[in-house]
């Protein structure tokens, strides 16, 4: 095998994502650029530690993925590697990916994704890099992987001809290593099997609970054909737009009110199933939906963590709970009955990876769309649809009952989210600096009917090795437990996405059937008071609300 070394510049672009690299797809395909992030992750870990080892392999499908692939396989050869596994057609879920590298107890795995951004050519593409464990890599190694991107003057890539990826296939080389090309389905459908009673939903399918999921053309299409259709009997076409597409078929595939229009008009529909639900660009998100109702994901995650006993994996007991700081407390409401911890960290799914290797927590969640459990390393659509299934099977309500006799014994958090997208970065940055300055003297202030108690900005030392996380969003809690937060996200590829969160706790079950955004009008106003953030962007108004 004769392997190039190739001559290359170092990154000069703003730094990457602690998550990974999102750029557009052309930044992507510009000369080395996708070279130097890849030659970036191994001489991270270095090339006596990968030398021999295992590397997964695979992506959400996206356009660039496949040509993406196939540099991958050959610098991941050049560089030692002694098997790849690729997923044929290079479709593999972020959970999937997890549940893979944690099963074959590869070294690591490479996933192509830029999650919920768009596709196709003039769209978004992303590189994120998963430790042994299955989860993404800790600051200290993306950290390090840019650090290496901008130092790099070469990198070294195999002098191979391209793999096929549409039969699974292992090709072996002179030199003994392996490309395996592999069913990127099957070891995540036998996980799922394993955590849950697949006779139990069967049978609710078979006498008639009904659901419609929404794959929105993205990563998740086969395996919801496989899991929902298939293996549960659902009759053909209870998935919808179940081709994974490089363009997600024009359409932006984030699960939410705003993108998923299809599913969420048959739900509002006259003959609306039992369920809705759908998953994002790579699997890890999930939306819920009920008749004519709409399941925030902080909801979402407090009624899986009280109805915890009816998927089988689960029946002995939960180690704990975790939830990003920006999520409701609505969780904590339950792990408090249930006598279990909650560990509130920064967002980002890699906090709870510690947390879960260590049997602190069993079940987590992030208020952007994520939940998950210690089964991989990673949130997991598809894993939070069949936990519904599971309840609607069991208790015989629907999804609207359910949530609404959780709200009568736990109370209800009202809880929003308002994205300001694309704003220029210098504005966000000046935006929190702003709110910063104002921090210690907001406690004790009085706004309506409002008492600030504190304010912050939030910081995270992991319990479980130190490292600490500061700048993870500004908190202001006021005396009757409510909360506004300001983030700002990194998951987008233009400007900033300022992110403000509102949330007001209502206990007595009488006061529980306002709107949402009528019994937060009150906070969103304070929340513009306070940051100024129409003045110093430009919007008058969120571009979206959740």
């Amino acid at each position: 095998m004769l392997i190039d070394t190739v001559k290359t510049t170092p990154f000069t672009d703003q730094r990457p994502g602690t998550s990974g690299l999102r750029k557009k797809v052309k930044v992507f395909q510009e000369p080395h650029y996708l070279e130097n992030y890849i030659a970036g992750i191994f001489l991270t870990l270095g090339e006596k530690a990968v030398k021999g080892e295992t590397l997964v392999l695979g992506g959400d499908g996206r356009y660039f993925n496949r040509e993406a692939i196939q540099i991958i396989i050959k610098m991941a050869l050049a560089y030692g590697f002694g098997r790849i596994m690729v997923a044929k057609d290079g479709i593999l879920s972020t959970p999937a990916t997890s549940c893979v590298i944690r099963k074959h107890k590869a070294l690591g795995g490479i996933i192509l994704s830029a999650s919920h951004n768009p596709g196709g050519k003039d769209g978004d593409f992303g590189i994120k890099y998963n430790i042994s464990n299955g989860g993404p890599a800790p600051e200290k190694i993306t950290e390090s992987i840019f650090a290496a991107s901008k130092t790099i003057t070469e990198y070294k890539i195999a002098h191979l001809p391209d793999f096929p990826l549409d039969e699974i296939e292992t090709f072996v080389l002179e030199s003994g290593q392996e490309v395996a090309v592999f069913d990127g389905i099957s070891d995540y459908v036998e996980l799922m099997e394993d955590l849950f009673d697949f006779n139990l939903l069967k049978q609710a399918i078979k006498a008639g609970l009904k659901l419609k999921y929404d794959a929105l053309h993205a990563v998740t299409s086969p395996y919801a054909k496989r899991i929902f259709e298939i293996e549960l009997g659902a009759p053909e076409g209870s998935v919808i737009n179940a081709d994974p597409l490089p363009d997600f078929g024009g359409g932006h595939p984030d699960p939410n009110l705003t993108y998923a229009k299809e599913l969420v008009g048959i739900m509002n529909g006259k003959d609306a199933p039992d369920l809705g639900a759908a998953s994002d660009g790579d699997g890890d998100r999930n939306m819920i939906l009920g008749k004519n109702f709409f399941v925030s994901p902080s909801d979402s995650l407090a009624v899986i963590t009280a109805n915890y006993g009816v998927a089988k994996a689960y029946k002995d007991g939960l180690f704990g709970i975790a939830r990003s700081m920006p999520t409701s407390l609505a969780v904590d409401k339950v792990a408090e009955k249930l006598g279990l911890n909650v560990y509130e960290t920064p967002t980002g799914w890699k906090f709870f990876g510690n947390l879960m290797d260590a049997d602190k927590v069993t079940i987590c969640g992030e208020e952007s769309f994520g939940t998950g459990s210690n089964h991989v390393r990673e949130k997991d659509g598809i894993w939070a649809i069949l936990f519904w299934l599971n309840i609607l099977a069991s208790t015989k309500k629907s999804v609207a009952e359910i949530v609404k006799d959780h709200w009568a014994k736990f109370g209800r958090n009202y809880y929003s989210r308002h994205d300001y997208e694309a704003v220029d970065t210098s504005v966000a940055n000046t935006m929190m600096e702003n709110l910063r300055k104002q921090l210690a003297d907001l406690k004790g202030q009085i706004f309506g009917d409002y008492q600030v108690a504190f304010a912050d900005d939030f910081s995270y030392t992991d319990p479980i090795d130190g490292s600490v996380s500061e700048h993870q969003g500004i908190r202001v809690i006021f005396t009757d437990g409510s909360r506004i937060v300001y983030r700002i996200s990194g998951t987008g590829t233009v400007g900033a996405t300022i992110r403000i969160y509102l949330e007001k706790y209502e206990p007595d079950i009488n006061k529980q059937d306002l709107e949402v955004q009528s019994a937060l009008q009150s906070l969103a106003q304070i929340a513009l008071e306070l940051s100024q953030i129409s003045k110093l962007s430009g919007k008058e108004k969120p571009d979206i609300i959740v």
